[in-house]
């Protein structure tokens, strides 16, 4: 066999076992033993660079520091959707639906689960991946293509894609183990933490540094394709959803095709209760009318698409005791609050600490130790207080405020303002 022979196996071997542990969740190599592919491939590919190529798995992960990012102009405007938060507004939509398109019957819709990431477009020539650009205004995104090259469950090479450029949108999102990895890390580092999953992979995504990147295990999933000749072939959502799987790109597996209304109901009912059973966060379900032309009937107003909605889920809330509030002082010396709560389960776990994030919101809400509170995860990995039940407050109760020396080694508390934001920090200041 002849290196590029070689180099070529190797390739098609190593994207097949990305797609099943990255995307099909059912890996069959151990780590090491993928590893050992790829350091096969690098060494092939230092003998012969001629046989380098931009799509090669070991052209993913660059230590290269880009110096900005620049601004892309997308293919088709990125709409944002409308909102719906209950039953009948769910059925308000269907019903315009309807109406517009003059039928008393059933309409098909897609529903598919609404990932709480970061929308981005992938541009494809001849299937091999050219550039991965933000969502940004809608029109014009940041270039991150690097960063997107990071991530194993996009691939760079798509499998029996037509020719032509083509622009397939998506949306990625930190798994909520590597987001809790993530914020123990920055936790045990002094550093603030995320305030949530979408938080971590937007910040993640606009990093300059690739290969920190890679190292926060960004996933993604997609679902749309821009581009009217490919996007032609299919009639249905359903089946550009089927035709995106078969290239190899990630879709959520938890579609569903629902004629009517009551279908879609019952398709947000189910993993109202549900969501907290997958590995990443979902807020919602976003809802499109199935086929293609219904929507070139319906058409668009400047903001949203009249045949999608997205269908938001209820914040998950909870009540319990704030047992104290104490200090938690990381590596560089910044000092922020936290609450220690009676356990209480919520949002799919139990929580027995909250972040309060800084004195001034903690004052703002007014929230004080032996408190009833509420606690939200709302779709959040890290929970916070909502508020205190003042029903409930004892009458002893007293405002909480901030200690003046560090509870760790006893030096002073400083109030400094932070250069990025102009915001007041508490942080400890060691006596000379």
């Amino acid at each position: 066999m002849s290196p590029a022979e070689q180099i070529e196996q190797l390739r098609r071997e190593i994207r097949r076992h990305e797609e099943l542990y990255y995307v099909k969740a059912a890996p069959e190599l151990a780590d090491a033993e993928f590893d050992a592919l790829l350091r096969e491939l690098a060494a092939l590919e230092t003998e012969h660079p001629d046989l380098l190529t931009a799509d090669s798995p070991t052209q993913r992960v660059g230590g290269r520091v880009a110096d900005g990012f620049t601004t892309v102009v997308h293919a088709e405007p990125m709409l944002s959707l409308d909102n719906a938060s209950a039953e009948d507004e769910l059925r308000a939509f269907d019903e315009r639906v309807r109406r517009t398109l003059e039928t008393a019957g059933d309409v098909g819709y897609v529903a598919e689960l609404k990932v709480d990431g970061l929308s981005i477009a992938l541009t494809y020539d001849d299937g091999v991946l050219l550039r991965g650009a933000t969502r940004g205004d809608g029109v014009r995104g940041e270039d991150v293509t690097f960063n997107v090259r990071t991530i194993r469950a996009i691939p760079l090479k798509l499998r029996g894609a037509p020719p032509g450029r083509y622009e397939v949108r998506g949306e990625v999102f930190l798994p909520r183990p590597a987001f809790e990895l993530l914020n123990k890390a920055r936790a045990e580092a002094g550093e603030p933490l995320f305030a949530n999953p979408r938080n971590a992979a937007a910040g993640t995504m606009r990093n300059l540094d690739p290969s920190l990147v890679a190292r926060r295990g960004l996933s993604a999933w997609t679902y749309q394709l821009v581009g009217a000749g490919v996007r032609g072939s299919v009639p249905t959502h359903a089946d550009l959803l089927t035709r995106l799987d078969g290239w190899g790109l990630p879709v959520e597996p938890h579609w569903r095709r629902c004629q009517g209304i009551d279908a879609l109901l019952a398709f947000c009912a189910e993993w109202r209760d549900k969501r907290n059973s997958l590995a990443f966060e979902t807020d919602g379900v976003v809802i499109k009318v199935d086929r293609l032309a219904l929507r070139e009937q319906l058409g668009s107003t400047s903001k949203f698409p009249r045949w999608a909605v997205a269908f938001k889920f209820p914040a998950q809330q909870a009540t319990t005791r704030l047992k104290s509030i104490q200090v938690n002082i990381g590596r560089t010396g910044a000092a922020t609050p936290y609450a220690v709560l009676d356990p209480v389960f919520v949002g799919g776990s139990t929580v027995s600490m909250a972040t309060l994030h800084n004195p001034e919101d903690l004052a703002r809400k007014d929230i004080r130790e032996d408190d009833i509170v509420i606690v939200e995860k709302a779709g959040d990995v890290i929970p916070r207080i909502v508020g205190p039940v003042l029903s409930q407050r004892a009458e002893h109760s007293r405002p909480w405020t901030m200690p003046s020396t560090c509870p760790v080694c006893g030096a002073m508390f400083t109030r400094r303002r932070t250069k990025s934001f102009g915001a007041a920090r508490t942080a400890r200041v060691r006596p000379d």
